[in-house]
């Protein structure tokens, strides 16, 4: 119950967080990636906070030895960049310009149920359930 009740807290919080940087704006998202035309930096400060909040978090967060509700870290420990990261990071970007949402601001702005946000993601779960199976395939 706890690690649930906390899961719960903290994705409030990430949806919160989004919905007040508005992240979740489409028009925003594809303004700021607009470099060469009617570019919106405002964005930059929300990733500049994140990154922020991260670098310290992951410093405080080692000093204990386990997380409170699990039995263990979950950290990646893959640090090679390859073909499948590459075409990965590629296919992500090109969604989020395209659609103006990636995955976490699409699920947040699903619950106004915009015709435009509900087919992007379901259009996302159809892809990641297609990758599942070209994964296995390969």
């Amino acid at each position: 119950m706890k690690r649930t009740l906390s899961a719960f807290v903290a994705g409030a919080i990430f949806g919160t967080g989004l919905i007040i940087s508005e992240m979740v704006n489409p028009k925003r998202v594809k303004g700021f990636l607009d470099v060469s035309g009617n570019w919106d930096p405002t964005l930059v400060f929300v990733m500049a906070g994140a990154f922020l909040v991260t670098g310290i978090g992951y410093k405080l967060v080692f000093f204990r030895s386990k997380p409170l509700f699990e039995s263990s870290f979950s950290v990646p420990t893959k640090r090679v960049i390859d073909a499948r990261l590459v075409i990965g990071a590629i296919l992500f970007g090109m969604g989020w310009g395209l659609g103006g949402l990636c995955p976490g601001p699409a699920i947040v702005s699903a619950a106004t149920l915009n015709p435009n946000v509900v087919i992007f993601v379901v259009a996302m779960i159809v892809g990641m359930k297609l990758f599942e199976k070209l994964d296995k395939k390969i």
